[in-house]
Protein backbone atom coordinates (compact mmCIF):
# COMPACT_ATOMS: atom_id res chain seq x y z
CA UNK A 1 0.00 0.00 0.00
CA UNK A 2 2.94 2.31 0.61
CA UNK A 3 3.46 2.55 -3.17
CA UNK A 4 -0.13 2.87 -4.45
CA UNK A 5 -0.20 6.63 -3.87
CA UNK A 6 3.31 7.10 -5.20
CA UNK A 7 5.62 9.65 -3.67
CA UNK A 8 3.78 11.88 -1.21
CA UNK A 9 4.52 15.57 -0.92
CA UNK A 10 3.77 16.88 2.58
CA UNK A 11 3.45 20.66 2.90
CA UNK A 12 3.32 22.08 6.42
CA UNK A 13 5.77 20.60 8.91
CA UNK A 14 4.52 22.18 12.11
CA UNK A 15 3.48 20.78 15.48
CA UNK A 16 1.04 18.41 13.79
CA UNK A 17 2.72 17.95 10.43
CA UNK A 18 6.01 16.81 11.96
CA UNK A 19 4.69 13.66 13.70
CA UNK A 20 2.15 12.98 10.95
CA UNK A 21 4.75 13.00 8.19
CA UNK A 22 7.19 11.06 10.35
CA UNK A 23 4.61 8.32 10.91
CA UNK A 24 4.08 8.03 7.16
CA UNK A 25 7.82 7.67 6.62
CA UNK A 26 8.01 4.99 9.33
CA UNK A 27 5.17 3.16 7.58
CA UNK A 28 7.21 2.92 4.39
CA UNK A 29 5.82 5.80 2.34
CA UNK A 30 8.27 7.85 0.31
CA UNK A 31 7.89 11.52 1.28
CA UNK A 32 8.97 14.91 0.02
CA UNK A 33 8.68 17.62 2.67
CA UNK A 34 8.28 21.38 2.49
CA UNK A 35 7.82 24.08 5.10
CA UNK A 36 8.50 27.81 5.00
CA UNK A 37 10.93 27.13 7.88
CA UNK A 38 13.62 24.88 6.36
CA UNK A 39 14.90 23.92 9.82
CA UNK A 40 11.75 21.87 10.38
CA UNK A 41 12.17 19.76 7.25
CA UNK A 42 15.91 19.41 7.79
CA UNK A 43 15.31 18.12 11.31
CA UNK A 44 13.21 15.25 9.97
CA UNK A 45 15.59 14.54 7.10
CA UNK A 46 18.45 14.28 9.58
CA UNK A 47 16.89 11.22 11.22
CA UNK A 48 14.52 9.78 8.59
CA UNK A 49 14.85 8.84 4.95
CA UNK A 50 12.98 11.48 2.95
CA UNK A 51 13.48 14.30 0.46
CA UNK A 52 13.31 18.01 1.22
CA UNK A 53 11.80 20.43 -1.31
CA UNK A 54 12.96 23.99 -1.77
CA UNK A 55 9.51 25.34 -2.67
CA UNK A 56 5.91 24.28 -3.13
CA UNK A 57 6.45 23.99 -6.88
CA UNK A 58 9.52 21.84 -6.26
CA UNK A 59 7.54 19.64 -3.87
CA UNK A 60 4.74 19.17 -6.39
CA UNK A 61 7.11 18.36 -9.26
CA UNK A 62 8.48 15.44 -7.25
CA UNK A 63 5.13 14.13 -5.96
CA UNK A 64 2.27 11.93 -7.13
CA UNK A 65 0.09 12.82 -4.14
CA UNK A 66 0.19 16.03 -2.09
CA UNK A 67 -0.93 16.53 1.52
CA UNK A 68 -1.35 20.02 2.97
CA UNK A 69 -1.33 20.63 6.72
CA UNK A 70 -1.52 24.41 6.99
CA UNK A 71 -3.03 26.86 9.52
CA UNK A 72 -6.14 27.79 7.50
CA UNK A 73 -7.98 27.54 4.21
CA UNK A 74 -6.68 30.86 2.86
CA UNK A 75 -3.12 29.57 3.07
CA UNK A 76 -4.21 26.28 1.50
CA UNK A 77 -5.70 28.13 -1.46
CA UNK A 78 -2.55 30.23 -1.82
CA UNK A 79 -0.42 27.07 -1.69
CA UNK A 80 -2.60 25.45 -4.37
CA UNK A 81 -3.17 28.38 -6.72
CA UNK A 82 -0.49 30.94 -5.90
CA UNK A 83 -0.76 34.54 -4.73
CA UNK A 84 -4.04 35.96 -6.03
CA UNK A 85 -4.70 32.65 -7.85
CA UNK A 86 -1.82 33.52 -10.18
CA UNK A 87 -0.81 29.90 -10.67
CA UNK A 88 2.82 30.80 -9.98
CA UNK A 89 5.08 29.33 -7.32
CA UNK A 90 2.38 26.93 -6.15
CA UNK A 91 1.47 23.27 -6.08
CA UNK A 92 -0.69 23.21 -9.20
CA UNK A 93 2.03 24.90 -11.25
CA UNK A 94 4.04 21.68 -11.44
CA UNK A 95 1.81 18.87 -10.15
CA UNK A 96 0.82 16.42 -12.88
CA UNK A 97 -2.90 16.51 -13.85
CA UNK A 98 -4.76 13.56 -12.38
CA UNK A 99 -2.75 13.72 -9.17
CA UNK A 100 -4.48 13.62 -5.79
CA UNK A 101 -4.43 16.52 -3.32
CA UNK A 102 -5.46 15.92 0.30
CA UNK A 103 -6.10 18.94 2.52
CA UNK A 104 -5.70 17.88 6.16
CA UNK A 105 -5.78 21.49 7.42
CA UNK A 106 -8.69 23.05 9.33
CA UNK A 107 -10.23 24.94 6.42
CA UNK A 108 -13.64 26.48 5.80
CA UNK A 109 -15.90 23.89 4.14
CA UNK A 110 -17.39 26.53 1.86
CA UNK A 111 -13.90 27.55 0.77
CA UNK A 112 -13.01 23.90 0.28
CA UNK A 113 -15.90 23.38 -2.12
CA UNK A 114 -14.97 26.51 -4.05
CA UNK A 115 -11.34 25.40 -4.26
CA UNK A 116 -12.41 21.90 -5.22
CA UNK A 117 -14.33 23.18 -8.24
CA UNK A 118 -11.24 25.07 -9.43
CA UNK A 119 -8.95 22.08 -8.92
CA UNK A 120 -11.38 19.78 -10.74
CA UNK A 121 -11.31 22.07 -13.79
CA UNK A 122 -7.52 21.90 -13.69
CA UNK A 123 -7.70 18.11 -13.73
CA UNK A 124 -6.79 17.32 -10.12
CA UNK A 125 -8.46 15.03 -7.60
CA UNK A 126 -9.16 16.68 -4.25
CA UNK A 127 -10.44 15.54 -0.85
CA UNK A 128 -10.49 17.10 2.61
CA UNK A 129 -9.29 15.08 5.60
CA UNK A 130 -8.91 17.25 8.72
CA UNK A 131 -7.87 15.72 12.02
CA UNK A 132 -8.69 15.83 15.72
CA UNK A 133 -7.01 14.67 18.97
CA UNK A 134 -4.13 17.13 18.92
CA UNK A 135 -0.36 16.78 18.99
CA UNK A 136 -0.44 13.76 21.31
CA UNK A 137 -2.73 11.99 18.86
CA UNK A 138 -0.46 12.93 15.97
CA UNK A 139 2.60 11.55 17.76
CA UNK A 140 0.85 8.32 18.77
CA UNK A 141 -0.87 7.94 15.37
CA UNK A 142 -4.24 7.96 17.14
CA UNK A 143 -5.79 10.89 15.31
CA UNK A 144 -9.44 11.01 14.38
CA UNK A 145 -9.55 11.75 10.65
CA UNK A 146 -12.77 12.83 8.94
CA UNK A 147 -12.83 12.73 5.14
CA UNK A 148 -14.96 14.59 2.62
CA UNK A 149 -14.99 13.86 -1.11
CA UNK A 150 -15.36 10.99 -3.55
CA UNK A 151 -15.88 7.77 -1.60
CA UNK A 152 -13.77 5.73 -4.03
CA UNK A 153 -10.83 8.04 -3.31
CA UNK A 154 -11.51 7.67 0.41
CA UNK A 155 -11.27 3.89 0.14
CA UNK A 156 -8.00 4.22 -1.77
CA UNK A 157 -6.35 6.53 0.77
CA UNK A 158 -7.78 4.98 3.95
CA UNK A 159 -4.85 2.56 4.49
CA UNK A 160 -2.46 5.51 4.29
CA UNK A 161 -4.57 7.59 6.68
CA UNK A 162 -4.55 4.68 9.13
CA UNK A 163 -0.80 5.23 9.53
CA UNK A 164 -1.62 8.60 11.12
CA UNK A 165 -4.90 7.86 12.91
CA UNK A 166 -6.94 5.04 14.39
CA UNK A 167 -10.39 6.49 13.82
CA UNK A 168 -10.99 7.14 10.13
CA UNK A 169 -14.42 8.35 9.03
CA UNK A 170 -16.00 8.99 5.66
CA UNK A 171 -18.01 12.12 6.44
CA UNK A 172 -19.64 12.73 3.06
CA UNK A 173 -19.10 14.90 -0.04
CA UNK A 174 -16.27 17.41 -0.46
CA UNK A 175 -16.13 19.81 2.49
CA UNK A 176 -17.91 17.44 4.88
CA UNK A 177 -14.69 16.64 6.71
CA UNK A 178 -13.92 20.31 7.26
CA UNK A 179 -17.51 20.97 8.33
CA UNK A 180 -17.63 18.30 11.03
CA UNK A 181 -14.12 19.20 12.21
CA UNK A 182 -15.19 22.80 12.85
CA UNK A 183 -18.48 21.73 14.42
CA UNK A 184 -16.65 19.27 16.67
CA UNK A 185 -14.25 21.97 17.80
CA UNK A 186 -17.19 24.29 18.49
CA UNK A 187 -18.71 21.66 20.80
CA UNK A 188 -15.31 21.25 22.47
CA UNK A 189 -14.84 25.02 22.78
CA UNK A 190 -18.27 25.55 24.34
CA UNK A 191 -17.73 22.68 26.79
CA UNK A 192 -14.31 24.06 27.71
CA UNK A 193 -15.80 27.41 28.71
CA UNK A 194 -18.44 25.66 30.81
CA UNK A 195 -15.80 23.51 32.52
CA UNK A 196 -13.67 26.55 33.37
CA UNK A 197 -16.62 28.43 34.84
CA UNK A 198 -17.63 25.37 36.86
CA UNK A 199 -14.10 25.05 38.28
CA UNK A 200 -14.03 28.70 39.37
CA UNK A 201 -17.51 28.51 40.90
CA UNK A 202 -16.74 25.27 42.74
CA UNK A 203 -13.55 26.73 44.22
CA UNK A 204 -15.34 29.93 45.29
CA UNK A 205 -17.98 27.78 46.99
CA UNK A 206 -15.29 26.00 49.00
CA UNK A 207 -14.86 22.81 46.97
CA UNK A 208 -11.48 21.43 46.02
CA UNK A 209 -11.43 21.80 42.19
CA UNK A 210 -9.58 18.49 41.90
CA UNK A 211 -12.40 16.74 43.72
CA UNK A 212 -14.99 18.68 41.73
CA UNK A 213 -13.55 17.53 38.42
CA UNK A 214 -13.34 13.93 39.68
CA UNK A 215 -17.05 14.07 40.51
CA UNK A 216 -17.93 15.62 37.14
CA UNK A 217 -15.92 12.92 35.35
CA UNK A 218 -18.07 10.20 36.93
CA UNK A 219 -21.28 12.14 36.37
CA UNK A 220 -23.29 13.48 33.44
CA UNK A 221 -21.24 16.66 32.99
CA UNK A 222 -18.01 15.06 31.84
CA UNK A 223 -16.49 16.10 28.52
CA UNK A 224 -13.14 16.17 26.76
CA UNK A 225 -11.99 19.16 28.81
CA UNK A 226 -12.85 17.68 32.20
CA UNK A 227 -11.27 14.35 31.27
CA UNK A 228 -8.10 15.46 29.51
CA UNK A 229 -7.42 19.13 30.21
CA UNK A 230 -8.60 20.46 33.59
CA UNK A 231 -6.14 18.65 35.87
CA UNK A 232 -3.47 18.15 33.23
CA UNK A 233 -3.17 21.69 31.88
CA UNK A 234 -5.36 24.05 33.92
CA UNK A 235 -5.20 23.19 37.62
CA UNK A 236 -1.55 22.24 37.15
CA UNK A 237 -0.84 25.69 35.72
CA UNK A 238 0.96 24.16 32.73
CA UNK A 239 -1.31 25.66 30.03
CA UNK A 240 0.61 23.82 27.30
CA UNK A 241 -1.90 21.50 25.67
CA UNK A 242 -0.45 22.45 22.27
CA UNK A 243 -3.43 24.05 20.52
CA UNK A 244 -3.58 27.83 20.28
CA UNK A 245 -6.39 30.17 21.23
CA UNK A 246 -6.25 31.66 17.74
CA UNK A 247 -6.84 28.33 16.02
CA UNK A 248 -9.69 27.46 18.39
CA UNK A 249 -11.29 30.86 17.78
CA UNK A 250 -10.94 30.34 14.02
CA UNK A 251 -12.63 26.93 14.19
CA UNK A 252 -15.51 28.30 16.26
CA UNK A 253 -15.98 31.14 13.77
CA UNK A 254 -16.05 28.54 10.98
CA UNK A 255 -18.70 26.53 12.83
CA UNK A 256 -20.76 29.71 13.27
CA UNK A 257 -20.35 30.44 9.56
CA UNK A 258 -21.65 26.95 8.71
CA UNK A 259 -24.71 27.30 10.94
CA UNK A 260 -25.47 30.76 9.56
CA UNK A 261 -25.10 29.54 5.97
CA UNK A 262 -27.40 26.58 6.67
CA UNK A 263 -29.93 28.74 8.52
CA UNK A 264 -29.73 26.67 11.73
CA UNK A 265 -29.63 27.88 15.33
CA UNK A 266 -26.70 29.94 16.58
CA UNK A 267 -28.04 30.87 20.03
CA UNK A 268 -24.96 29.34 21.69
CA UNK A 269 -22.54 29.41 18.77
CA UNK A 270 -22.59 33.21 18.48
CA UNK A 271 -21.73 34.00 22.14
CA UNK A 272 -19.19 31.16 22.17
CA UNK A 273 -17.46 32.68 19.14
CA UNK A 274 -17.54 36.12 20.79
CA UNK A 275 -15.88 34.76 23.96
CA UNK A 276 -13.07 33.06 22.02
CA UNK A 277 -12.57 36.16 19.88
CA UNK A 278 -12.28 38.29 23.04
CA UNK A 279 -9.76 35.86 24.54
CA UNK A 280 -7.70 35.90 21.35
CA UNK A 281 -7.61 39.71 21.38
CA UNK A 282 -6.64 39.91 25.05
CA UNK A 283 -4.28 36.93 25.40
CA UNK A 284 -2.93 36.61 21.87
CA UNK A 285 -3.28 34.18 18.99
CA UNK A 286 -0.50 31.94 20.27
CA UNK A 287 -1.74 31.61 23.84
CA UNK A 288 -2.73 28.04 24.68
CA UNK A 289 -6.47 27.43 24.44
CA UNK A 290 -6.48 25.98 27.98
CA UNK A 291 -5.68 29.47 29.21
CA UNK A 292 -9.42 30.03 28.99
CA UNK A 293 -9.17 28.90 32.62
CA UNK A 294 -7.28 32.11 33.39
CA UNK A 295 -9.37 34.25 31.06
CA UNK A 296 -12.62 33.29 32.85
CA UNK A 297 -11.22 33.79 36.34
CA UNK A 298 -12.72 37.01 37.70
CA UNK A 299 -10.66 36.62 40.90
CA UNK A 300 -7.31 36.49 39.07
Amino acid sequence: MADTLGKIGFAGIGAMGTPMSTNLIKAGHKLVLFDIDPKKTQAIAATHECEVATSLADLASKSNTVITMLPDGKLVRKAMLGEGDSGKGCITETLKPGSLIIDMSSSSPMGTRELGAILEKKGFQFIDAPVSNGVKGAVAATLSIMVGGDKAIFERVKPMLEKMGNQIYYAGPLGAGHAIKALNNYVSAAGLIAACEAMHASKAFGLDPNVAVDIINTSSGYNGTTQRKVKQFMLSGAYNAGFSTGLMAKDVRTALEIAQAMGTSTILAKPTADIWDDMEKQMGFLSDHTEMHKFTNKNK
